[in-house]
């Protein structure tokens, strides 16, 4: 995989979060805020939750760098975002998210528990909920963030909860890195990933979702990204 070409694409993509983020410390202000697990029960904690709970830590199976890990963060948020509000032409939004969605909440949810973001779903009620295990390995990941100076940790967890932030007030902080992909061994596809799997052997979410292959960087944070089949 070209992991040169996608960590200067993701250096670009986010510079300006980095700086907006550097700032306040550079001219005084207020030191980094408390290192506190998200709030699942706000639009950006729900947020910051699903992209800490899909991507690797420093000693899980998946890890290979922060750089890898917060790329995979932002383009996981893409594919969020663009199951909301980018549908290609020929496509509609229940071929891609499984059902119809008015925000970014539902497409989060669709398909309950099981559904398109497993472990994320809305009970009874409409609250958002997300499955213990996922509660349980955020809570583990910011204890040992916690436990020494803050470092790759710390750092991960920040990016993925002012990623949330910056996305609830603005959008997409930082470029889609698939966003100009036009063919893929031959397929024309749509550019942009609407899907992304663990990425191992015969993982595929099946239908017109076309895999995002090494030579572009399709894999990032353990996950394989998909984009779609262009439809004439």
């Amino acid at each position: 995989m070209k992991t040169k070409t996608v960590l200067a694409r993701f250096r670009a993509a986010v510079g300006w979060v980095l700086f907006l983020v550097l700032v306040p410390t550079l001219f005084g202000a207020s030191a980094p805020r408390d290192l506190v697990p998200p709030a699942g029960d706000t639009v950006s904690g729900y947020i910051a939750l699903l992209l800490i709970n899909e991507t690797p830590f420093p000693g899980e199976r998946a890890w290979v760098s922060e750089e890898d890990t917060k790329a995979a963060m932002l383009a996981i948020l893409w594919v969020v975002h663009c199951r909301l509000r980018i549908i290609p032409p020929g496509y509609r939004q229940e071929h891609i998210a499984a059902e119809r969605c008015d925000d970014v909440i539902d497409v989060i949810t669709a398909g309950g528990e099981k559904g398109q973001c497993d472990g994320f779903y809305r009970d009874g009620s409409g609250r958002m909920v997300a499955v213990r295990r996922v509660h349980e390995r955020v809570d583990a990941l910011f204890k040992l963030a916690a436990s020494g100076k803050p470092g790759r940790f710390a750092r991960l967890l920040q990016y993925a909860e002012d990623l949330a932030d910056a996305y609830v007030k603005d959008g997409v902080a930082g470029a889609d890195c698939f966003a100009q992909l036009s063919r893929i061994n031959g397929v024309p596809v749509t550019g942009r990933a609407y899907a992304w799997m663990s990425d191992r052997a015969g993982y595929h979410p099946g239908g017109n979702f076309v895999k995002i292959t090494d030579d572009v960087d399709g894999a990032l944070g353990g996950n394989r990204f998909f984009t779609l089949r262009k439809l004439k």
